[in-house]
């Protein structure tokens, strides 16, 4: 899954729209939108903000997937 899709999944999972969303974080909508669409990427500030406002942890939010083992 991409970034983009990802931000999106979590907002529509919570069924906020990205006004909603905006003003609960103190993002842009138009920052959220950019996001979205694999315009832009957030910076580490933004992507603390929607990982604590989503309570989940960055690797979660930025859907990153750890390696079962290292080689």
């Amino acid at each position: 899954m991409d970034y983009g899709k990802k931000l999106k999944s979590l907002r529509l999972d919570r069924n906020l729209s990205q006004r909603d969303l905006a003003k609960a974080t103190g993002i842009s909508q138009q920052a959220i939108s950019f996001w979205e669409q694999n315009k832009r990427t957030p910076n580490m500030d933004d992507c603390i903000v929607l990982a604590d406002f989503y309570d989940i942890s960055l690797d979660e939010l930025v859907a990153r997937n750890f390696p079962s083992s290292k080689k």
